[in-house]
């Protein structure tokens, strides 16, 4: 699993350190967004031609990990 995780980096210098895709100008939330607005895996690689299917897989498996932490802190508005 390591290894399929380590498709996800956070680097200060691409996209202000927001989680990415191999260090691509692509995030896992826009990844994230393009399958909850129903996209299918292969339709995103269809149109991403630079993204490969374990690259979604690791964006999934990076999701459940964040949505699975013991602590939340939420900022009021």
């Amino acid at each position: 699993m390591n290894k399929i995780l380590s498709r996800i980096t956070l680097n200060p210098e691409v996209c202000n350190g927001k989680p990415t895709i191999r260090n691509m100008r692509f995030t896992v939330a826009q990844l994230l967004e393009l399958l909850a607005s129903g996209m299918t895996k292969e339709e995103i690689i269809n149109d991403y031609p630079y993204l490969e299917k374990e690259d979604i897989e690791a964006c999934l498996i990076y999701a459940s990990h964040m949505a699975n932490t013991k602590k939340m802190i939420t900022f009021a508005p």
